[in-house]
């Protein structure tokens, strides 16, 4: 686990040592056990490493192949690659190192651009060809771990993160307008787009390769989630083993290392179940649970503190349990730091994944998380059943879209995008949000199609988010997160499950619909214990059926209340006194007429203002 920079000038002119250095200062604290650079004719690559398999110096990069006629710098984890090792060694290769490292150069040299389907696991990489003069870069499936990229004329950088690649003098920061209005939409990026103008997301499942002579990129796709009922179906109980089998052996893998390994522990099925499995396998596991204070709290806030049931659950699995409890002031202490580990603000408020993983760092180097549970086995089934039953594709669009309009919705935005309208009119986030939906090739005839369908485009942009926040506030702190649930065999295991057996409800809905009942339709648009059915019936015999049968709640304090209380001082110096910097860009009576809403318990933006208070942050930090 690492971080990775570098740069490739087109114009075959000599890179230099200097520059990548700078872009791998600005990373540093991704990998506080090494550092490496190399600098070779037009191309620069620098590594910060962070050991965790293989601790010696022959797994350190750059690293480079016996003839030196290619070079690696890598980041992640490929869990399978003992397996692949043993592949490439009956085809004659031998090895210096232990670690999956060496592993994937000698995969990527025999077996080429088809290499990287055959990781499992979490990887961003470059190669370097010096013969033909060429440079692959690719991502992991799912996008778990990040990487950037840029191109200013004739020089193409690339970077774990965004403030490697701003670290070079050819590309200055400027804010994109256009990914501003898409995160104020959606309080995410469903595009390659970033807040930094001409930087982009490589996109998961995804190798780039071009070279010197031939300075167009070329894309290649290697991987995409493809979720679809099976043409026939098992019984119910074949597909519980199965899961259970396979989700053993996830986590099995993961556990893989050379140091050692905790787990997040909320009160929630996801992490509960990777605790269980691990906990077995490594007895007195250390485990770690973000609290809040919910003294102040009203509503369904007060039940947002999940610490009760995290040491139950410590209890019965035999964890060495820690916790750490936030309070409204310390959201407000982290903002700075937490705005500039993730160089751009994404789904969610993140700030308890912050202290989660500060917390987690001070005893383990390796963290395992239960990402990816919700969104491959139907974890939201209020989001689904708003868009189950439709007339056609376009209405599908216009149902699903209003509703992930989390932060400003289409009535709204011209108001409070007045100051820069000129420059983002033409962008239609309807399109945005229609172009990932349509990137899934099968039919929509049925509910259950409608439902995968959903399932796609959250897996392709929710996860992601998620995934991009865990990474940068995990590596923040030089902690690795592993996400059991996205091993490549349960992921491809859980995209041909029937919707039947993650979805309880879903026949009462469209029957209710059907009847045009629509009101009667709007309990289940609440309906927090539908979803994950075969998960929980997997998982109820192993851990307790009060968590397997437990009600879905995510990692989030009682922001809503705190806002019009305990920070409602906060809010008002960022919006209220002075010239915030974001007026610059949004329109200020517009911006606080919204928080003004939230301040006096008329409407709940709590999402919203956390998004404001990040950006506003994002303009001190960024724009001079």
């Amino acid at each position: 686990m690492c971080g990775i920079a570098g740069y490739l000038r087109l114009d075959g002119k000599p890179a230099d040592a200097c520059s990548v250095q700078s872009m791998v200062e600005r990373i540093r604290h991704r990998g506080p056990d090494g550092e490496g650079v190399h600098v070779e004719g037009p191309v620069a690559f620098g590594h910060t490493r962070l050991a965790v398999i293989d601790l010696s110096h022959k797994a350190a990069q750059p690293m480079f192949c016996p003839e030196r006629r290619y070079v690696l710098v890598y980041n992640g984890e490929v869990y399978n690659f003992r397996e692949l090792r043993r592949a490439l060694e009956q085809e004659g290769v031998c090895f210096q190192s232990s670690g999956d490292t060496e592993v994937v150069l000698h995969a990527l040299i025999r077996w080429g651009l088809a290499a990287p389907a055959r990781f499992n696991g979490m990887f961003a990489f470059a190669l370097w060809d010096s013969r033909e003069r060429s440079l692959i870069l690719a991502r992991d499936r799912y996008g778990q771990k990040p990487l950037y990229w840029a191109q200013n004329g004739q020089l193409l950088a690339f970077g774990s993160e965004i403030k490697a690649i701003a670290a070079h003098p050819a590309f200055p920061v400027r804010p994109d307008l256009e990914g501003l209005l898409e995160y104020f939409t959606f309080q995410n990026f469903f595009s390659t787009r970033t807040l930094f103008q001409g930087v982009r997301t490589f996109p998961p499942g995804c190798i780039m390769r071009l070279s010197v002579d031939a300075p167009a990129p070329e894309w290649t796709r290697y991987w995409d989630f493809n979720f679809q009922e099976p043409e026939s179906a098992a019984g119910r109980e074949e597909y519980v083993a199965e899961l259970l089998r396979l989700f053993r052996q996830a986590v099995n893998r993961q556990m893989v290392s050379d140091v050692e390994v905790g787990a997040y522990l909320s009160g929630g099925i996801d992490s509960g179940s990777i605790t269980a499995l691990a906990a077995n396998l490594s007895p007195g596991l250390k485990t770690f649970t973000c609290g809040f204070d919910t003294h102040s709290a009203s509503g369904m806030e007060m039940y947002s503190d999940e610490r009760e049931t995290a040491e139950y659950l410590s209890y019965l699995l035999g964890t060495e349990h820690y916790q750490v409890v936030l309070k409204a002031g310390d959201m407000e202490r982290c903002l700075p730091e937490v705005v500039h580990h993730l160089d751009e603000p994404r789904v969610g408020q993140s700030y308890p994944n912050y202290y989660t993983a500060k917390l987690a760092s001070r005893f383990v180097k390796v963290v395992l998380a239960g990402t990816g549970g919700d969104e491959l086995f139907g974890g939201y089934p209020w989001r689904y059943y708003r868009a189950v039953v439709n007339k056609s594709f376009e209405a599908y669009v216009d149902t699903y879209y209003k509703f992930w309009q989390r932060l400003i919705p289409d009535t709204l935005i011209r108001q409070v995008f007045a100051p820069v309208w000129g420059q983002v009119s033409h962008v239609r986030t309807r399109d945005i949000f229609r172009d990932v939906l349509n990137g899934h090739n099968t039919e929509l005839c049925r509910p259950e199609d409608y439902v995968n369908r959903s399932l796609y485009f959250e897996a392709k942009t929710f996860l992601h988010g998620l995934l991009m926040v865990e990474d940068k506030l995990t590596m923040a702190r030089g902690l690795e997160c592993r996400t059991p649930f996205l091993d490549n065999d349960l992921v491809d295991f859980a995209m041909r499950l029937p919707v039947s057996l993650k979805l309880g409800n879903l026949g009462e809905v469209v029957r209710l619909n059907e009847n045009h009942l629509g009101n009667k339709v709007k309990q289940y648009y609440q309906q927090t214990r539908d979803g994950k059915l075969i998960l929980r019936q997997a998982m109820e015999h192993i851990i307790s059926p009060r968590i397997s049968n437990g009600a879905k709640r995510g990692l989030s304090g009682p922001d809503a209340t705190w806002f019009k209380g305990d920070s409602m001082d906060f809010i008002r110096r960022k919006f209220f006194n002075g010239d915030s910097r974001i007026f610059a860009y949004l329109d200020r009576e517009a911006v606080r007429r919204l928080v003004t809403e939230h301040l006096e318990g008329r409407s709940n933006r709590r999402l919203l203002i956390w998004s404001l208070l990040c950006f506003e942050e994002w303009c001190g930090q960024h724009v001079l």
